[in-house]
C-alpha cells in the first residue's frame, strides 16, 4: 500500500484545526492507538504553528504545504514552510531549570518525544519538517 495526500494552506494560525482534520481523515483506516493519536495531534498543532509563525511568520502570502504518505510500514508527515530556516540543536532544552520558565523551545521537545521520527531538511525554498511514525509497532 503507497497513498499519499496534499494539502496547502496561507500562513494562518486559525486554519491549523482544518489541516488536523484533514491529516486525521486521510489516517482513520490505519486504526492508531488513542495515545498514538493524541501524540500526533500535539505535534502536529505545534509543527503547523512554527511553520507559519516562526518559518513563514505569518506572512499570509507564504503557504505552509503538508504532504502525507501512507505504506505499509510507515507514516509519513511533511509540513513545509516557505522560511529561511533555523539550527534546531540551537534551541535550548526546555527540560532544563534554566530554561524552565522560557515562553519558546517546548515544541521542538514535544514532537522529538512523541514522534517516532523528526527531522529537518532545510532548502533556499523553505523548511521541511518530516514526521515518521512506525506502523508495525
Amino acid at each position: 500500500m503507497n497513498i499519499a495526500f496534499k494539502k496547502i494552506v496561507p500562513s494562518d494560525p486559525n486554519l491549523i484545526p482544518e489541516v488536523d482534520e484533514f491529516i486525521f481523515d486521510k489516517i482513520t483506516s490505519l486504526n492508531l492507538k488513542e495515545n498514538t493519536l493524541s501524540n500526533l495531534s500535539l505535534a502536529l498543532s505545534e509543527a503547523l504553528s512554527n511553520a507559519m509563525v516562526h518559518g513563514n511568520k505569518l506572512d499570509p502570502n507564504k503557504d505552509v504545504i503538508v504532504s502525507i504518505k501512507i505504506s505499509n510500514d510507515e507514516l509519513i508527515l511533511c509540513i513545509k514552510d516557505e522560511g529561511n530556516g533555523f539550527d534546531p540543536d540551537s534551541v535550548p532544552d526546555p527540560t532544563k531549570p534554566e530554561n524552565i520558565m522560557r515562553d519558546s523551545g517546548r515544541g521542538i521537545h514535544i514532537m522529538r518525544s512523541f514522534i517516532d521520527q523528526v527531522s529537518y531538511n532545510f532548502s533556499s525554498v523553505g523548511t521541511e519538517l518530516k514526521f515518521v511514525i512506525n506502523l508495525k509497532k
